[in-house]
């Protein structure tokens, strides 16, 4: 723990924002870096708990105390390298997880959590401005072939994993974009595209082979999938609309979000 009395003396701060007069003025997002020194005093906050609750709350299990310590040392390059070793996609996951970490957060029972979420995506967005990611082809193949179906969050890792372990790796996406409901669900204010075509391109760079328009089951026989590759990793989300019997439901102009955010996406 950098600094033992961090949580004492600083305070929370999320990250800066555009004015409302100037996000009206497009779709993009509005959330702004931390400097320097503020990126490492929310780094100081974290307290290096002995039992760190919000690696429990976090799904990936990130190392979360250790890369608070990292980036309050200035070492962001050591602090990216341990993001990355839980979790593929910091980028993501620092703009759009609903932050169970923070809630488990010790800090959290009597004073603000640690800004967790933002530490993620401010770590990512160093490295990319640094031209710490790059490419990372494996050094030899195995041979064996292997089917993601599915190029949301879910296949998206699975084919980077797979593919950095040897095997060869193709992604089927029944949609015309890579990303499922990740690029398609999410409007820009929240995840712009680039961010998720960055990941894309670095994946093709290593080697993993997407092709779109591709309905697995459809105008792709199962069959085919079945003889054409070693291995088969089903990774499709939920396209399930969640209804809402609610008085009110019927009238006009009500739209299920899962039918009106891909087409305005």
């Amino acid at each position: 723990m950098g600094k033992p009395t961090g949580f004492k003396e600083l305070a929370r701060q999320g990250l800066p924002q555009e004015s409302p007069s100037e996000r009206v003025q497009h779709w993009a997002e509005f959330y702004q870096p931390w400097s320097e020194q503020q990126a490492r005093d929310q780094g100081a906050r974290c307290m290096n708990c002995s039992v760190p609750f919000c690696m429990a709350g976090c799904p990936l299990g990130n190392i979360i105390p250790d890369f608070n310590d990292l980036v309050y040392r200035g070492k962001w390059r050591e602090a990216l390298d341990e993001l990355h070793s839980t979790n593929n996609f910091p980028e993501f996951t620092g703009r759009i997880c609903p932050a169970p970490c923070e809630a488990s957060c010790v800090l959290n029972i009597n004073d603000d959590p640690v800004t967790i979420e933002y530490m993620e995506r401010s770590i990512v967005e160093r490295g990319w401005e640094e031209g710490w990611i790059t490419p990372q082809p494996p050094a030899s193949r195995t041979g064996k072939s292997v089917a993601v179906v599915g190029s949301g969050p879910a296949g998206l890792a699975a084919a980077m994993q797979l593919n950095r372990a040897g095997h060869l790796v193709t992604v089927f996406e029944r949609d015309e974009h890579i990303g499922g409901l990740l690029r398609l669900g999410i409007p820009d204010f929240k995840l712009e595209k680039h961010i998720i075509q960055r990941r894309v391109d670095q994946m093709e760079a290593e080697g993993v082979i997407f092709r779109t328009g591709v309905h697995v089951g459809k105008n792709y026989p199962v069959d085919q999938l079945k003889s054409e590759f070693d291995a088969i990793c089903l990774t499709g989300g939920s396209t399930i609309s969640r209804d809402l019997p609610i008085p009110g439901r019927e009238l006009d102009g009500i739209h299920l979000a899962m039918v009106d955010l891909p087409q305005q996406n």
